[in-house]
């Protein structure tokens, strides 16, 4: 899964119906294969109500392209992993007005908490007390309304009902949608980086958006490498809501981060992803405070205190 910013222009469209170990196999190869500013993935289970994970249920993978792509090079990629049923499965040429028409069908408000996430279409549904955060409909991932969005700002709320966090910072923030719930709450800056460019500047407009232009503290670069966002100890909320492979790879960098006492949401996980992902982190000190499931996917609070860094071996 690759929930983040569709591509400014979206050419082309490829979906595949698979079953759920292959949807992790073909979400972790695009994600890793492609340019994330030219490309976006999505994977989902199709049975409406389902809660747990089932391998063999039937999942769906859509793949986004800027561009058209080497249909045969694509096809090459996938087959070992799909098998044959590849080479019958068409590239759908999309036409851009008619894709930002799609996406404002259905796109309806999204409440997690005080939060609620919304169209211009839906300003109207916006209650007193809500904490409003408007996205433009032809930006639709990465607007609440897939699971691990969703997962992340329920998380969000419930640690707010304990305490107030000072210090926030949001990796792979896409459409900024996280970080923005944050420092709207909080009334403070929220760091907030991805490594895709056209993100970060979604991040800035969605910002000046919801009249909040100086919310969010943002970078471009992977992962924490950069100034604002490598800084030990400092952050008491981290959110990371991206692919299970990049979560296991920066638990170091995200452990150091985290102060002694904060909290770190993460997210883009599927179910058969999760013990992995808690046994990169306790490596680090960071242990599983409490887990949710939502459409398929879960979200992981993570807390200090885990199980102590491994020694390294001598060389």
């Amino acid at each position: 899964m690759r929930e983040g910013l569709l591509p400014a222009t979206v050419a082309t469209v490829l979906e595949l119906s698979t079953s759920g170990d292959k949807a992790r196999a073909l979400t972790e190869l695009l994600g890793e294969v492609f340019d994330p500013t030219e490309t976006a993935i999505s994977s989902f289970e199709v049975e409406e109500g389902v809660t747990t994970l089932s391998l063999n249920a039937p999942w769906k993978v859509e793949i986004y392209f800027a561009h058209h792509p080497d249909e045969e090079a694509v096809r090459d990629l996938l087959r070992p992993i799909v098998g044959d049923g590849i080479d019958s499965t068409p590239f759908t040429t999309v036409n851009q007005q008619d894709w930002v028409a799609t996406s404002l069908d259905g796109l309806k408000p999204v409440r997690a908490g005080r939060v609620l996430v919304h169209g211009a279409h839906d300003r109207d549904t916006v209650r007193v007390n809500d904490v409003a955060i408007e996205i433009e409909a032809a930006l639709a991932f990465g607007t609440g309304h897939h699971g691990t969005t969703a997962g992340c700002l329920l998380a969000l709320d419930a640690e707010l009902k304990k305490r107030r966090p000072r210090r926030g910072l949001d990796v792979g923030t896409g459409t900024g949608i996280l970080a923005l719930a944050l420092a709207k709450q909080i009334k403070r800056k929220v760091v907030a980086g991805d490594i895709d460019a056209i993100a970060v500047e979604v991040s800035a407009h969605n910002a000046r958006l919801n009249h909040a232009p100086h919310a969010l503290d943002l970078y471009v670069a992977p992962g924490l490498r950069h100034a604002k966002a490598d800084r030990p100890g400092h952050f008491d909320l981290i959110f990371a809501n991206i692919l299970a492979g990049p979560l296991r790879r920066l638990a170091p960098a995200l452990a150091r981060a985290l102060s002694p006492d904060g909290t770190l949401i993460l997210s883009g996980l599927l179910a058969m992803d999760v013990p992995g992902v808690i046994a990169a982190y306790r490596h680090q000190g960071v242990a599983l405070a409490s887990r949710s499931l939502r459409e398929g996917w879960a979200t992981l609070v993570m807390k200090k205190g885990g199980a102590a860094q491994r020694p390294r071996r001598p060389v």
